[in-house]
């Protein structure tokens, strides 16, 4: 289906220069002079390779109908990545590279959205928020008694996300997987 490209959102799956691509960031482009144009990050489904593209707002751009299955997150053997369908109970597996950074926030048992383009599988979603223990945060520096200042920390799985400056080592919080942000404390 034929899309105008200022209506290309993150999570579009789109086909450009004869190859599918997931969009991963938009950006609208307002220069001082001529027409505006919007900025893909976009990631090939195939080989896992990102772009940048930027697009006329007034071009049209094929916007492919993806479905959505249930499935869950088995294991990992190296880059390879394994699930199973929910529905049918078959395993598939995929390259990590092919979910993005959002890989590392995969936990035993999670439940995770598969994409399917004319019936083959390219890629799968996480849930937007996963509940994660604080392994290591910094101490918090005097005098920082601003309300936006955050300060580094490390999740059980590696992955640094900034906390404000009360969380501490020990402490369950929630991650956004999209971005690893700090979304809130976990109701424990």
């Amino acid at each position: 289906m034929k899309i105008q490209a200022n209506t290309i959102r993150p999570g579009n799956v789109i086909e450009h220069a004869e190859k599918q691509w997931t969009v991963l960031k938009t950006e609208m482009l307002l220069p001082g002079k001529g027409n505006a144009f919007i900025q893909v990050e976009m990631r090939d489904i195939k080989s896992g390779n990102k772009t940048n593209e930027r697009f006329r707002t007034s071009e049209t751009v094929e916007k492919l109908m993806v479905e959505e299955n249930d499935a869950t997150y088995l294991y990992a053997d190296g880059d390879q990545v394994t699930f199973m369908d929910s529905k049918n109970y078959e395993q598939f597996t995929l390259n990590r590279a092919s979910i993005g950074d959002s890989a590392a926030f995969l936990q035993e048992g999670m439940m995770v959205t598969a994409e399917l383009i004319d019936g083959v599988i390219t890629g799968v979603r996480l849930p937007q928020h996963v509940t994660m223990e604080v392994v290591e945060a910094d101490p918090v520096v005097k005098g920082q008694t601003a309300s936006s200042s955050y300060k580094p920390s490390i999740v059980e799985n590696n992955v640094r996300v900034m906390v404000p400056p009360h969380i501490e080592a020990g402490t369950r919080i929630v991650v956004n997987t999209e971005d690893a942000t700090y979304v809130e404390r976990a109701k424990d």
